[in-house]
C-alpha cells in the first residue's frame, strides 16, 4: 500500500479552483471519476475510477492504476491484458473531483477492463 497522502481541498472555493495544490476530491465511496485519452490523438479510451492507492501508485510508478468497483479491487492496467498505460499527463478539473489521464499504450493498443 502507499503511503502517499493527498491534503485535504481547501474550504475556499477560490483556494480550490486556483490554486496550486493538488488535493483530489474523493466521493462517499473514496473514488475519483477518470477519463483517459489516447496521449497522441486524443481517443477517448475508458472512463474508470480511482481511490487513494490507486492515485498514489499512478503517480509513483507512471503506470495507471485503477480501483475495479465490481471486484472491489486495486487493478493495475495491463497486467492481465499487457495493454499497460502510461501515463504522460495528468489533468484535474478546476474543483478537484475528476481527473484527465492522457497515456500511451504499450501492448496491441487495445483498451479494455483487463
Amino acid at each position: 500500500m502507499s503511503a502517499l497522502e493527498f491534503p485535504k481541498a481547501p474550504s475556499d472555493k477560490k483556494a480550490l479552483e486556483e490554486g496550486a495544490v493538488f488535493s483530489p476530491r474523493f466521493d462517499a465511496a473514496g473514488l475519483v471519476t477518470v477519463v483517459v485519452t489516447d496521449a497522441a490523438d486524443g481517443m477517448l479510451l475508458m472512463v474508470a475510477h480511482m481511490n487513494a492507492q490507486a492515485l498514489a501508485l499512478t503517480l509513483e510508478t507512471g503506470i495507471a492504476h485503477y480501483w475495479s468497483r465490481s471486484r472491489s479491487a486495486l487493478w493495475k492496467k495491463g497486467e492481465t491484458s499487457g495493454n499497460f498505460q502510461h501515463v504522460v499527463e495528468m489533468l484535474t478539473d478546476c474543483d478537484q473531483d475528476a481527473i484527465w489521464l492522457r497515456v500511451k499504450v504499450l501492448g496491441h493498443d487495445a483498451t479494455c477492463h483487463t
